[in-house]
């Protein structure tokens, strides 16, 4: 089971970036996706889930409104859309899955990165001016 995120920069506040997680190693359609989160000095935490039956997508209250995830299933890759971006919003961006159908609550909120059991290296998103 392999993820990889990219797509992280350097972005204004109120900028918008669309990160990615490209996945291999085991059909990504059956299986929901989630991505974290870790600034510096803090925990990891979660940001948003998309499960495999019909795409239901989850988001922390942080984010909610502001970014959207999304599932290509032809080619294996998830997607983040991260819109009005914050000076808080800066960290680095994980994918994770934990080989279930469903997101859970741990998955996108509050931290709980041992509900993940394979995880991706992460992407730096900088929100500076």
């Amino acid at each position: 089971v392999q993820l990889q995120a990219s797509g992280g920069g350097l972005v204004q506040p109120g900028g918008s970036l669309r990160l990615s997680c490209a996945t291999s190693g085991f059909t990504m359609g059956n299986y929901a996706i989630a991505w974290f989160r870790q600034a510096p000095a803090k925990d990891r935490e979660g940001v948003s889930c998309i499960s495999s039956t019909n795409s239901t997508a989850y988001y922390a209250d942080s984010v909610k409104g502001r970014f959207t995830v999304s599932r290509d299933n032809t080619v294996n890759t998830v997607y983040l859309q991260m819109h009005s971006l914050k000076p808080e919003d800066t960290a680095v961006y994980y994918c994770a899955t934990d080989l279930v159908r469903y997101c859970l609550y741990a998955h996108y909120q509050g931290s709980h990165p041992e509900s993940m059991e394979y995880w991706g290296k992460g992407t730096l998103v900088t929100v500076s001016s």
